[in-house]
């Protein structure tokens, strides 16, 4: 099975489930988040089969969502699907920050060192920035969600938080070929 496409559809299915569910019962996040935790369950499933190991991060995410969703449901509260953003961002920034204390060096460096060679200073650099942009992402989740609609909120989740993900990334462009080491 092509890995491209596996990645995709075990990435984005769930959601698409999740938007399908919304969408067709008068926007109803207690119909729509059980097909999405299913949906997340399988994915994982299909991850293991395909790949024999599931990557830390949808499997963490998948976790979460089955959590903070099963907690949604059974005290028919969305308040628990509106803070899983905030608080799997602020666990990302408390891991890039706290990480270097375990790891003797920024804990991205651990992660996408294999990808990118950087000096030590450009690894400190992106840790730090990755780091404010989590808990700048938990404020922002914090405030979208206490001061808008729910529907709002659901869109902001998927089509706000992505672009300004990918917006960052980019950002991050000139910082990495400035302290890019030569191979």
């Amino acid at each position: 099975m092509n890995k491209s496409f596996l990645k995709f559809a075990t990435d984005f299915g769930p959601l698409a489930i999740f938007f399908y569910y919304y969408y067709n019962n008068d926007k109803n996040l207690a119909v729509a988040i059980p097909p999405l935790i299913v949906a997340t369950l399988i994915a994982l499933v299909v991850v293991w089969f395909f790949e024999k190991k599931i990557p830390m991060m949808p499997l963490i995410s998948g976790i979460l969502i089955t959590f903070f969703g099963g907690l949604t449901i059974y005290f028919n509260d969305p308040v628990f699907i509106y803070v899983k953003p905030t608080i799997i961002n602020i666990l990302f920034a408390l891991a890039l920050y706290f990480g270097k204390y375990f790891t003797n060096e920024p804990v991205l460096k651990k992660i996408m060192g294999k990808s990118i060679a950087l000096t030590d200073m450009g690894w400190e650099l992106l840790n730090k920035r990755w780091m404010y942009f989590f808990f700048g992402l938990a404020v922002l989740n914090e405030c979208v969600w206490r001061t808008q609609t729910e529907e709002f909120w659901v869109n902001f989740k998927v089509w706000g938080m992505l672009p300004i993900t990918l917006v960052f990334t980019g950002f991050q462009i000139s910082l990495i070929n400035k302290h890019k080491l030569d191979e």
